[in-house]
């Protein structure tokens, strides 16, 4: 089955000038006090969350796995007149294309449940080694506690308008017996009352539990570690909040 991924103009639709300066206002709030001039944004994909950072006066660097999403990403850094470096790059082998330290790296859009358990905590410590001494590490998720507890299966959201065309998007989660989760979505395109196109993708996430991020992150050194909703509008963090965000300072030592 497809993958979102894949398609950049539908993973696209749902960003609007709102959300963006949604997106601009989280990381206000998210980094103020903190001294950050550059920023790696390891899973960038078409920049959603992260191009905002620009107008903030961040140095924005971005790998990400599929060139065609960097590609719509570029172009939509250079639209607002920017420059940005981007890298096409796994990020389990983030060490291997990257060889700068940045004041903050991160992790957008929930990526880090595409690998399992255990990759993770490698892709962890090697975000970790290109941050430089008092740094930060940041990253935002799905609450899969949460979504491991509820067992919910089926979301509706709210349509968006494309010209004249009306977009609905229905998720129906797969929750398999080995503990993985199939996100199938279907997305549905109508005119005049009919629906003229559809496109139905598949999304595999291994649930990450938030007490293995945190442990993690202490083991390697890092502390004032802060837990706030994502995005950070959306009002005050909750163990029923549906994302969730972390930023960890790192040590001085290395």
């Amino acid at each position: 089955m497809a993958k979102l991924y894949e398609r950049a103009d539908i993973y696209d639709l749902m960003e609007s000038e709102h959300r963006y300066k949604a997106f601009m206002g989280h990381w206000a709030e998210v980094l103020k006090g903190k001294n950050v001039n550059t920023l790696l944004d390891v899973s960038i994909g078409s920049g959603g969350v992260t191009i905002p950072l620009l107008d903030l006066g961040i140095r924005l660097f971005g790998s990400d796995l599929s060139e065609s999403m960097l590609e719509r990403c570029d172009q939509k850094i250079k639209a607002k007149g920017y420059e940005a470096q981007l890298q096409v790059c796994d990020f389990r082998n983030l060490c291997d294309k990257f060889s700068m330290r940045f004041d903050c790296v991160a992790s957008t859009g929930n990526s880090l449940a595409y690998v399992t358990n255990e990759e993770l905590l490698c892709v962890l410590e090697q975000m970790n080694e290109l941050i430089v001494p008092g740094g930060y590490l940041y990253f935002d998720i799905r609450n899969w506690d949460y979504v491991v507890k509820t067992k919910q299966r089926f979301y509706t959201y709210n349509p968006i308008f494309v010209g004249d065309t009306r977009v609905n998007l229905v998720q129906c989660w797969d929750h398999n017996t080995d503990g993985t989760i199939d996100f199938n979505l279907l997305y549905t395109f109508e005119k005049d009352n009919r629906i003229f196109q559809k496109e139905i993708f598949q999304e595999h996430y291994y649930p990450i539990s938030q007490k293995l991020l945190l442990d993690k992150l202490s083991s390697m050194g890092y502390s004032d570690i802060e837990i706030r909703s994502f995005p950070i509008q959306a009002g005050e963090y909750t163990e029923t909040c549906d994302w969730y965000c972390v930023i960890a300072k790192k040590g001085n030592g290395k």
